[in-house]
């Protein structure tokens, strides 16, 4: 089923059964639909019954895609490999973009990489080879803009396990970060499975100007609406002012519409998604899409009378939109330019900038780089080199040999620039610094999506902020975050330079320069998957053990988690990416980010058995030798941030039998539930505050456990007393048959 390109035939297929879907779909409904209804309700399983309440239902689709990245493919194509399929029911791809360390630059790095990764990458690419996926080689290109250059179609629904796949929604795609679970699931011919999302209207006035970029419009709404102000929503952008924003700017935005937690984000299908598809060779799609474009927008009266059809509605004037920076260790504390100087003095900061970054998947296209590189040229025209430490990471090889031709590479290096790999390095903690030490306070900006504390570099002191490629670009030439080349000069051999604002053209005027090197085509069943069984970084998996159908009694606590608390602390990435092919290691790392609300440290608690202090990790390795269950509280919007399942996988492998929180980011919440884990809310938020460390806790209510009915928590504790606590939940009849079968997989295996 994989192939090199999405096919005609694949997209027309596509249209078809969508526009069947809605003529069922609209004779229930009879209503104007946004366009993300019409392309979800166009991949529906069952248009004609399926319930479509938005905000409760769960819908159940057929995705046209899937797409993985190395650290997470390892651990989905492991599970797919426990289903006993031949090969993938939809076409997928594995990109390797997550393993390259950065440090030194591309070429010193890469041979790192394919050294200290080979068994992985051997691995990947024989089961890949084996499985009918493509296969990206380490290179090749980060996994959201190789998807773009050649899968991503209008109108297509994609899951991609990374939460940036959104990214494709720049390109007319509902696509949606999700688990390696639900990756395997539809790779084995099941239906994706999500909650059916409301859908929240941005309305794009306007037209930028100047500094301003697509990603201050991004920046601008994450600060409207805040990190969890989108889950279990799709955004949708409309209005004339989209017009003016190039493809790959479009994809910018979706990109971090994950700092939202949405589902995904979504622009109509318009003539910049025509040329982007015509540049990179794939004219009769763009042919079939405005064939078809009643299918690939929103319809009129939505258009016309938006707050009648959107959930809500957000306006953004682009010709006033000033550029922003968000940070730290947030992506929703944003700040427009003008005001760094003040906030950034009242709050203390560090305010000279040890590193500039550009690229990753959110700003690697060529627009991106000639923007950023038409300040370089105007540095070199005066005589400057960056001030601060400068790195670039391009986002494919496509991009990279055609910056290379049209000299742009060359000017990131004459003013001291540093060219990564093709990959996602310091964006997803895969940077090895030695300019700073680990709890050295520094700054540092770049134009990535993510800024928590130790994301980019785990030194937990690195103040991280995100700015467009050309905020970052002009900061790390003066070298000073509060620097705002609106209005301020920077002091040169021949006097005082005011930057003018960048240029750039969306697509290069001579074509990309087309690079398919990096691409495996895949073989079929006679290709042997390569594992080694005594490999401290793959493992093949063990299904885990049903429920014992008795309900959780006298569980102890391991951790209530204070605060923020993602997937980067429940299993961070950085060093422990090596890991993500072999689950008993990788759970070292287990809440190791975690702050323990009881003592305020990190990562660390007391065993309730023992007595000891140990990492969360060693108390729960304790617990589970004694045979003891145990559970996770949580905080607010528990679980935010990366796809990454391990944060799901390691509790449950080591013994974790229930997280209960105030609330659940939406990837993670469906992670716990495919592993076998109960994900659980407090009815009251506040009964959060009633949990000790010494409480023994019991879930009461699993033997009538169904969708709709709450289960209680009863507190048992010290002292003897009792206290009980309503809980909530989200599961429906297919989820509850995942946990009582010990995961969704063996469900899977039994069917």
């Amino acid at each position: 089923m994989a192939g090199i390109e999405t096919t005609v035939e694949l997209v027309s297929g596509t249209y078809k059964k969508t526009r069947a879907n809605l003529e069922i779909v609209r004779g229930r409904l009879q209503k104007p639909l946004t366009l993300a209804e019409k392309i979800l309700y166009g991949h529906l399983e069952d248009p004609k019954s399926q319930d479509l309440t938005q905000g409760e239902s769960f819908l159940l689709l057929n995705p046209d895609r899937v797409a993985m990245q190395d650290a997470t493919a390892q651990m989905a194509i492991l599970q797919f490999m426990l289903s006993g399929r031949d090969e993938s029911a939809v076409p997928a791809t594995v990109h390797c973009d997550h393993l390259i360390r950065a440090h030194e630059g591309e070429d010193k790095d890469l041979a790192i990489a394919m050294s200290e990764n080979k068994e992985v990458y051997d691995f990947l690419a024989s089961a890949s080879s084996r499985y009918n996926l493509g296969f990206w080689k380490p290179g090749a290109g980060i996994i959201h803009q190789v998807i773009l250059e050649n899968y991503a179609f209008p109108g297509g629904l994609m899951i991609g396990t990374d939460s940036h796949t959104p990214n494709a929604g720049g390109l007319g795609m509902c696509a949606s970060g999700v688990g390696g679970a639900d990756a395997s699931d539809v790779m084995a011919g099941l239906n994706w499975e999500v909650k059916n999302p409301t859908v929240v209207g941005v309305k794009l006035t306007g037209k930028m100007n100047g500094w301003t970029s697509a990603k201050d419009v991004i920046i601008k709404l994450i600060g409207m609406l805040t990190v969890k102000g989108g889950t279990n929503r799709i955004i949708e952008y409309f209005g004339e002012g989209c017009e003016s924003i190039s493809c790959t700017g479009k994809a910018t935005i979706t990109n971090m519409g994950a700092e939202l937690g949405a589902t995904c984000s979504v622009f109509q299908y318009d003539n910049r998604m025509k040329k982007y598809l015509e540049a990179t060779n794939r004219s009769e799609i763009a042919e079939l899409a405005l064939k078809n474009i009643d299918l690939l927008t929103p319809d009129k009266e939505v258009v016309d009378n938006p707050y009648n059809y959107y959930e809500k509605v957000i306006e953004i004037d682009l010709s006033a939109l000033e550029p922003h920076i968000t940070g730290p260790h947030t992506p929703d504390a944003y700040h427009p330019l003008s005001e760094i100087k003040e906030v950034g003095k009242k709050e203390g900061w560090e305010l000279n900038l040890s590193s500039g970054l550009i690229g990753s998947c959110t700003n690697s296209s060529y627009e991106d780089m000639e923007r950023s590189a038409s300040i370089c040229k105007q540095a070199i025209e005066n005589g400057l080199k960056m001030k601060s430490t400068y790195f670039v990471s391009p986002g494919s090889t496509q991009v990279r040999k055609t910056i290379d031709r049209d000299g742009f590479t060359s000017d990131f290096e004459k003013v001291g620039g540093i060219m990564l790999a093709n990959a996602c390095g310091p964006c997803i903690g895969q940077w090895s610094r030695d300019d700073v030490k680990k709890g050295e306070r520094n700054t540092i900006i770049n134009s990535f999506n993510r800024n928590f504390r130790a994301r980019n570099d785990s030194n937990p002191e690195t103040l991280g902020f995100i700015g467009s490629p050309e905020i970052v670009t002009a900061m790390a030439l003066a070298g000073r975050l509060d620097f705002n080349p609106i209005t301020d000069t920077i002091k040169t051999p021949n006097g005082e330079l005011k930057l003018n604002p960048p240029i750039g053209n969306e697509l290069p005027v001579n074509g990309f320069v087309s690079d398919l090197s990096g691409y495996q085509k895949p073989e079929g069943q006679g290709v042997k998957v390569l594992v080694d069984e005594n490999s401290s970084r793959l493992q093949l998996l063990t299904p885990f053990q049903p429920w014992d159908g008795e309900d959780i009694v006298d569980a102890l606590l391991l951790c209530k988690a204070k605060g923020k608390c993602t997937t980067d602390h429940i299993s961070p990435a950085g060093p422990w990416l090596q890991y993500r092919g072999h689950l008993d290691n990788i759970s070292d790392n287990m809440l190791s980010g975690a702050v323990n609300s009881f003592t305020l440290e990190t990562g660390e608690a007391t065993s309730i058995l023992s007595g000891n202090k140990k990492s969360f990790s060693g108390v729960a390795r304790e617990y589970k030798a004694a045979n003891r269950d145990w559970i996770i509280v949580g905080d607010e919007n528990y679980g935010e941030g990366s796809s990454r399942e391990h944060a799901a996988m390691s509790p449950r492998l080591l013994g974790c039998r229930a997280v209960i929180t105030r609330s659940f980011a939406r990837i993670h919440e469906t992670n716990l539930k495919k592993q076998g884990v109960l994900a659980l809310t407090f009815n009251n938020p506040d009964d959060y505050n009633k949990i000790e460390e010494s409480d023994l806790l019991s879930i009461v209510g699993l033997k009538t456990f169904a969708p709709g009915k709450n289960l209680l928590l009863v507190l048992n504790k010290h002292n003897g007393s009792k206290v009980e606590i309503e809980l909530n939940h989200t599961f429906n009849e297919m989820q509850i048959s995942w946990f009582k079968a010990g995961s969704a997989l063996n469900v899977l295996r039994t069917n």
